[in-house]
C-alpha cells in the first residue's frame, strides 16, 4: 500500500485506491473516511487504524524489511558465488565427458 499511494497524503477527502477483489484482481475504489483505514497486517488479518497509526505501521514495516534484506544480502551473495562455482565445475565436467566420448568414438571407428 505504501507504494500504491503516498502514505503521507492520507488526509485527502476521497482518496482513490485499488481494492483487492479475489486474489489478483483489483478494482478502483475511494476511501470516504480517511481518518480510519483498514490495513492488511498479514495472513488474512486486517486492523482498523487511524491514518497516523497506519503511517507509523508502514514506516516500521518498511524499516524492518529493509533491515532484514540487509542482513540476508551477504548470505545470498555467498550462495550465488557458490552456485556459479558449481555451474562452472559442472560445465567443465560435461566438456570433459563430451571430449572423452568423442575420443572413444574416434578410436572405435
Amino acid at each position: 500500500m505504501a507504494q500504491s499511494i503516498n502514505i503521507t497524503e492520507l488526509n485527502l477527502p476521497q482518496l482513490e485506491m485499488l481494492k483487492n477483489q479475489l486474489d489478483q484482481m483489483y478494482v478502483p475504489g475511494k476511501l470516504h473516511d480517511v481518518e480510519h483505514v483498514l490495513i492488511d497486517v498479514g495472513t488474512g488479518y486486517y486492523v482498523e487504524k487511524t491514518a497516523e497509526d497506519a503511517k507509523d505501521f508502514f514506516k516500521r514495516k518498511i524499516d524492518f524489511l529493509t533491515k532484514q534484506m540487509e542482513k540476508i544480502q551477504p548470505a545470498l551473495q555467498e550462495k550465488h558465488a557458490m552456485k556459479q562455482a558449481v555451474m562452472e565445475m559442472m560445465s567443465q565436467k560435461i566438456q570433459q565427458l563430451t571430449a572423452l566420448g568423442a575420443a572413444q568414438a574416434t578410436v572405435k571407428a
